[in-house]
């Protein structure tokens, strides 16, 4: 830990925050025209499967794709089911940095959808923090299920 920053380690929940509402939202807006562009929209993106042998039903997973940007985009920003929107947008940003590096695409091309699948793999590995509905269901959940059982020694 840097010593000359140790004042800021209050602050690790509200740099989750940040993070997820920043790019949550910034993913449901580039989500939404492809939500809303429809079988050829989803047809053109769902053809990024293809990058692992996956021929079949591209308007099916170009959905899924624009799914998971603007849905999953929206429960990161207000921190429910954070670690499963993150793991959907992980593997959707594994797939458009796969076609964009096996299509010949430069490191201008690759790099964008590369970085976020770094951000998604530390937001599931992180968790949401406790500015987020996941951590009041986890608080309400805890609560319900009674004290905890005595230590063995």
């Amino acid at each position: 830990m840097d010593p000359t920053c140790s004042f800021l380690d209050r602050y690790r929940d509200h740099g989750l925050l940040l993070i997820r509402v920043g790019v949550g939202v910034l993913f449901m807006m580039h989500g939404w025209p492809k939500i809303t562009g429809g079988v050829e929209t989803w047809e053109k993106v769902g053809g990024a499967i293809g990058v692992f042998g996956i021929g079949f039903a591209p308007v099916f997973w170009g959905f899924m794709a624009a799914f998971s940007e603007f849905f999953g985009g929206l429960l990161l920003a207000v921190g429910l089911f954070s670690r499963g929107a993150a793991f959907l947008l992980f593997c959707t940003m594994v797939t458009a940095s796969t076609m964009h590096i096996t299509g010949g695409d430069g490191f201008e091309r690759f790099s964008h959808p590369l970085k976020l699948v770094f951000v998604f793999g530390g937001l599931m590995l992180a968790g949401p923090g406790r500015f987020s509905i996941d951590a009041g269901l986890s608080k309400t959940l805890s609560s319900r299920s009674g004290p905890e059982p005595p230590q063995s020694v």
